[in-house]
């Protein structure tokens, strides 16, 4: 291991904005604010956005930045990503950010029954294999998970450079009868007017320099499921 990832995993240690649990912790026991992330960590009653695999946090700090009245937690495994969100919102002084690292597949232990608002999917691993569609972000499994936490009717954001990523997750919204209220395969050339869309994560400003369209899915969880897979295969990127 190098020794600037040393040092961030140890500053990582020291950030109040950032719950680090076992696994044997959250496996045995639901996460200590499970319910009580309004009440005990944000104290006040502000809407909750959740970004899974939210890499360097460059959505959820900005985001927060955006909307300070709301509250913002990033989700991902990687603790050297995690360690620019979090120490850019401890400087920022911003009290409406927090960040956990687990898994994603662990997310219900940390997430009471419509205790989330509002999820945000940017740029996830598009997992191309059509065999491994069941670890997409926006797959069947994992919508069946953000249902055991997300409001009825709240708001699921992916936004991703992959076309097949994209196909797919249409189809399953249509396979599940979900209620689409933004869809489009080119962002940039047909979106202009919304600022929360001009948020650009390291990988996406990769992306668009190298001429990459960028799509973007905004989509309700109008009923609580079970939500299956579509009936399509696609291997492509």
């Amino acid at each position: 291991m190098g020794k600037n990832k040393i040092r961030r995993f140890a500053e990582n240690e020291t950030f109040e904005n950032l719950f680090q649990p076992t696994m044997e912790q959250i496996l045995n026991a639901d996460f200590e604010l499970k319910g009580e992330w309004r009440a005990k960590y944000f104290k006040n009653s502000n809407p909750v956005v959740l970004e899974v695999g939210c890499g360097r946090g460059e959505y959820t700090v900005g985001l927060a930045q955006m909307f300070p009245g709301k509250s913002f937690i990033g989700v991902d495994i990687k603790g050297a990503r995690l360690w620019r969100g979090a120490k850019t919102a401890v400087e920022g002084k911003m009290g409406n950010v927090a960040f956990i690292r687990t898994r994603i597949e662990q997310i219900a232990s940390f997430f009471a029954p419509n205790e989330v608002d509002e999820i945000w999917i940017t740029f996830p691993d598009p997992q191309p294999r059509a065999k491994r569609s069941l670890k997409r972000l926006s797959s069947s499994r994992f919508l069946n998970h953000y249902a055991k936490f997300l409001k009825l009717g709240g708001t699921i954001h992916l936004k991703t450079d992959s076309q097949a990523l994209h196909v797919y997750t249409k189809a399953l919204i249509e396979r599940n009868n979900l209620k689409v209220d933004v869809c489009t395969n080119d962002l940039y050339s047909t979106v202009t007017d919304d600022p929360i869309l001009g948020i650009k994560t390291h990988y996406e400003q990769i992306f668009l320099d190298q001429g990459m369209p960028i799509t973007y899915i905004r989509f309700e969880l109008n009923h609580t499921g079970p939500f299956h897979e579509p009936e399509i295969i696609d291997e492509q990127r």
